[in-house]
């Protein structure tokens, strides 16, 4: 067993156990020089293979938007299988699947891995929840309808933006950021899902603003019905969050956290319905 970091590249020999340590990627990978490509995050919980089935079809929907192969299902769960059989079950982990375009000049031959490492400890965010700013994509909310080269639902390498805006989100005193489109609508943050209740309805946007499907907020959604609250995917107004009686941000390894501050205003945090929801969302992870 270890706690270090574990590595796993695959191509079409099979899947080879490599140091993380080392170099691995060609600096001519159209990954490493342009962020040309996907990845998946998946959270292990009690060394148990979590529900895999959003994360493949979400994954594959990035792929089609990138013009991608698909590596089969099976392949990736025998890498996170053997990434889980050389921890501690105690340990909780953050596994990460990537596919690049490849090597330039290489023909159509993807390079993809799987790299598993113990998880941070996301308790006390979790506890404490974070202070968030709004942040104006600079987009419409209807842009990706008539430009998906836009990739604006895919979740590709080139993360140099949600860096930036976190950045920002730093430089005016706050934890995270809440995007915004510039048709006034409440998007995401750079990380992770936007979910707000108002009374006894819980919403998220729809995948249609040009967001990443949450296979979180999905299980949020579940967890929320269970409680007898009404659930749906609507267009949220950012001059609205600030009249919610919550709003969570919602992600795999850090999963939910409250927001206690919005564009340094106070908001109301439900510290019970948080702790329940975190609750639920580890439970799942480990039963399913």
């Amino acid at each position: 067993m270890t706690s270090s970091p574990v590595l796993f590249l695959i191509d079409a020999s099979g899947i080879r156990r490599a140091d993380p340590s080392e170099p691995q990627l060609m600096v001519t990978d159209w990954g490493a020089t342009r962020g040309d490509g996907i990845f998946e995050s998946i959270s292990v919980i009690e060394g148990r293979m979590p529900p895999l089935d959003a994360r493949f079809d979400r994954l594959e929907a990035s792929a089609a938007d990138l013009d991608l192969p698909v590596l089969a299902r099976s392949t990736w769960t025998e890498a996170l299988a053997q990434a889980i059989a050389t921890h501690d079950p105690v340990e909780r982990l953050a596994v990460t699947l990537v596919m690049t375009r490849g090597v330039e000049g290489g023909g159509d031959s993807p390079t993809s891995w799987l790299l598993a490492r113990p998880a941070r400890d996301f308790s006390d965010i979790r506890r404490i929840g974070v202070s968030v700013v709004t942040l104006d994509r600079g987009y419409a909310s209807d842009v990706a309808a008539g430009a998906p080269w836009l990739l604006l639902g895919a979740k590709h390498l080139s993360y140099a933006t949600n860096a930036a805006a976190i950045r920002e989100a730093s430089r005016r005193g706050a934890d995270d950021v809440i995007f915004t489109s510039s048709d006034g609508l409440a998007l995401e943050g750079p990380t992770s899902s936007l979910v707000v209740r108002r009374g006894d309805l819980v919403e998220s946007p729809g995948a249609e603003t040009g967001i990443l499907a949450g296979t979180t907020q999905a299980t949020a959604f579940r967890f929320f019905e269970s409680r007898g609250l009404r659930t749906r995917f609507a267009p949220i107004r950012a001059r609205d969050l600030a009249d919610c009686d919550a709003i969570w941000l919602v992600s795999s390894v850090r999963q939910a956290v409250a927001v206690h501050t919005l564009d340094a205003h106070p908001m109301p945090v439900d510290d019970d319905l948080t702790r329940a929801l975190n609750d639920w969302l580890g439970s799942v992870t480990r039963a399913e």
